[in-house]
């Protein structure tokens, strides 16, 4: 049985098809050698299935040398001899024709008797300038030899096709990296080798993990200069490796393949599943400064815009369903891409209701790890306001108080004495006063 291909729907069936290059002119001979000795190697190999190789470089040929100087001496124009030599031994086109409303072409060409042999080609006759029939023997000399029958350049360089497969029990994938080895250890220092048609582009499909990881990347450097923070949007990201299982499952489930199409929608999906962790995230990060504990900050978020992210993601799901169920001409590159768009949308829409939450909780407390917030200060002033007054405080604030009332007693000893000194001066000033009768008594003893 044929293998399949690498891609469902391009050709009808798989395998592997590299090109041997001669970089050192060393020649045809030496290039078979060379493929035939990498064949012999790969065929020797459990893991490869029917290697082989096309290019034969032994092909009974006759070559043809065209005496130019008899040529120009016996009248006849060199484009004759070679449009000859086409139209009996190839064909040559005269004109078209049309019949029962159909255009047909006329070509001329011998019959394959009369071309079967060599001499035939001899007993050929070329017209002269002069109107005289020349014999094609009496202006060419013909030579039996060996050669390729194709000759193929493969960037710029000839080149010799190996075909073959993977066996049962190795991909693809291996089958290639095994005969790179067996290229590398086999050929000659002045040979090469590449790949080409789909080996080439399915190892050119092996390095898309580094765009993926660069898809990453830049969406995180976007939440990073948006939030101004390096843990927020980690919570984000980290929604995005959880989206890929629904890929796996929903691959497994219908046996399909991780293809090329299959990891544009990967890269798709990326921005679409880091949608919905950011509708909680910003809300949650809203919830916090507004004085809301983390915890507290990240259920609220999740309850708010539990309705938005359902309906966001419906709306993307049926969006994309017409290319998972797609029929007809290049039904299979859209239901890889659909594979690949609807089953991570499953996917990161339950985990990002499920798990964004407790995310945001782990990176936003390791963003705060080592400083305290504002409304902790806030809350640490009102608490110190509210606390009742230990022993020392009192201590202190009866210190505070007899100090205060020593300078009051002090004040009412003085207002005292002065009273009672203004009292005896009056009293004083009452004794010196006399009456006149007094004063006449005194003078009078």
């Amino acid at each position: 049985p044929f293998i399949p291909p690498p891609i469902d729907g391009l050709g009808n069936a798989g395998g592997f098809q590299m090109e041997v290059e001669d970089k050192g002119n060393a020649g045809y001979q030496a290039l078979q050698q060379a493929a035939d000795l990498l064949v012999a190697e790969a065929a020797a190999q459990p893991g490869l299935s029917r290697p082989n190789s096309l290019f034969r470089a032994s092909t009974p040929q006759l070559f043809i040398d065209v005496d130019r100087v008899q040529v120009k001496a016996k009248n006849v124009p060199l484009s004759s001899v070679f449009s000859t030599l086409q139209a009996y031994l190839g064909s040559a086109y005269v004109n078209d024709f049309n019949m029962d409303g159909r255009t047909y072409q006329v070509r001329i060409q011998a019959d394959a008797k009369f071309r079967a042999t060599k001499q035939d080609i001899l007993d050929l006759q070329v017209r002269s300038l002069d109107g005289n029939a020349i014999p094609m023997g009496t202006l060419i000399n013909i030579t039996e030899e060996f050669g390729p029958s194709v000759i193929r350049r493969y960037q710029m360089y000839p080149s010799a096709s190996i075909n073959g497969s993977a066996g049962a029990d190795m991909s693809s994938g291996e089958a290639l990296n095994l005969m790179e080895q067996l290229a590398t250890q086999t050929l000659p220092d002045q040979f090469g080798f590449e790949w080409t048609g789909l080996s080439y582009q399915e190892k050119a499909a092996g390095g898309q993990a580094v765009i993926l990881a660069l898809a990453i990347v830049a969406v995180f450097l976007v939440l990073a200069a948006q939030y101004e923070s390096w843990t927020m949007p980690a919570a984000v990201i980290a929604v995005v490796p959880l989206s890929a299982l629904g890929v796996v499952t929903i691959l497994t489930a219908r046996g399909a393949d991780a293809n090329v199409y299959t990891q544009i929608g990967i890269v798709l999906l990326i921005a679409l599943a880091s949608k919905n962790a950011i509708l909680i995230v910003e809300f949650a990060a809203e919830k916090r400064k507004e004085g809301m504990s983390i915890t507290e900050s990240a259920v609220e978020a999740a309850r708010l815009r539990f309705r938005a992210i359902l309906m966001t993601a419906f709306s993307s799901i049926l969006g994309f369903l017409p290319l998972l169920i797609a029929s007809g001409a290049g039904a299979a590159s859209r239901q890889a891409v659909g594979n690949a768009v609807v089953g991570g949308m499953v996917a990161a829409t339950a985990f990002s209701l499920l798990l964004v939450p407790s995310f945001f909780v782990i990176f936003r407390r390791l963003g705060e790890l080592g400083k305290k917030p504002d409304n902790d200060l806030e809350t640490a002033g009102n608490l110190d306001s509210t606390t009742p007054p230990t022993d020392e405080a009192l201590a202190s604030d009866s210190e505070q108080t007899s100090a205060a009332s020593v300078p009051d007693a002090t004040e009412e000893v003085t207002e005292e004495s002065e009273a009672s000194t203004e009292a005896a001066n009056d009293t004083d000033s009452n004794d010196t006063e006399t009456s006149p009768a007094d004063e006449d008594d005194s003078t009078a003893q």
